[in-house]
């Protein structure tokens, strides 16, 4: 992680600071935070064999998240992402997958019985389009429910992705989840963005704005949810929507409904920018979280 004043234009050499390795990677900031929230979590992955696997691991291993299902492959560097982080609190991030490679149907159909045996399963785009569509089936023909956070956004089978409930997505991925299903140009207004989402065939869709909240609508349910986020003064966002996400699930497994897991997602989101990193970041049970 570099910290910069501003993000650099094409072409454009800038002085940085820091240079700090973190723990990382979006399935695992998701894991930690929906494990610091309460929830009993499995993490299915790979990391290589050289020297970043362990710290990928350790807040993973020190934040309760059971690590039997990660599986450590030779000859494999473990997945690293580059993020720089201008003054404001914004980022840039380049993943270099590595070793979440491995992670396709075959890797997945050898974790199929903890994967099946989840009441929900949390997936990302950080895996090979397969290992997706392989853990989706997986889980939802075995009853469990499936959240979907398409960050990156990859070409995924479009039938396995609208399983999900809800989709998580900020406002560009949106709008390449809606190309990838045939949706040409988006509206801009938040509202009609979800409403678009919705009609193309998903249960759920929570849509998050960053500083402005996130917007979260249901099939069958009338209306659309404006979720607030606390005002506060952002040092790093890295990895707060991913805070959010994992603490939005491990809410949903205490059975709140999903505006409720969202409200108290977004305070989660918010303590998290106010420190920098993604992992270490994250309130335990015991810190206070920002009012709205």
């Amino acid at each position: 992680m570099v910290s910069v004043d501003r993000h650099p234009m094409p072409g454009e050499t800038l002085m940085g600071s820091g240079g700090e390795i973190l723990a990382g990677g979006k399935g695992a900031n998701q894991a930690v935070a929906a494990a610091l929230r309460g929830a009993q979590v499995s993490f299915v992955g790979a990391v290589g064999d050289d020297p970043y696997a362990e710290p990928a691991l350790e807040h993973l291993r020190s934040s309760g998240v059971n690590l039997d299902h990660v599986e450590r492959l030779e000859a494999t560097s473990t997945g690293l992402a580059v993020i720089t982080v201008a003054a404001d609190g914004e980022n840039t991030i380049i993943v270099i997958p590595g070793a979440n490679h491995a992670v396709d149907s075959g890797f997945v159909q050898q974790h199929a019985e903890v994967i099946a045996g989840a009441d929900v399963v949390l997936l990302q785009g950080e895996i090979p389009s397969d290992g997706f569509g392989e853990a989706v089936a997986l889980a939802s023909n075995s009853g469990s429910r499936v959240v979907v956070n398409l960050a990156p956004v990859v070409e995924v089978d479009p039938d396995l992705l609208r399983r999900a409930n809800p989709l998580i997505v900020n406002e560009h991925e949106a709008g390449l989840v809606a190309r990838q299903l045939g949706i040409v140009e988006m509206p801009t207004s938040p509202d009609e963005v979800v409403a678009t989402l919705l009609k193309l065939g998903f249960a759920s869709v929570v849509l998050t704005l960053g500083a402005r909240g996130a917007v979260v609508t249901e099939a069958g349910t009338p209306g659309i949810a404006h979720i607030p986020t606390p005002n506060i003064t952002a040092v790093d966002t890295t990895g707060a929507g991913d805070a959010f996400t994992g603490a939005l699930v491990a809410k949903l497994l205490e059975g709140s409904s999903l505006p409720s897991a969202a409200q108290h997602a977004a305070r989660v989101g918010a303590f998290a920018a106010l420190s920098p990193g993604a992992q270490p970041s994250y309130p335990k049970s015991t810190d206070k979280l920002p009012e709205v």
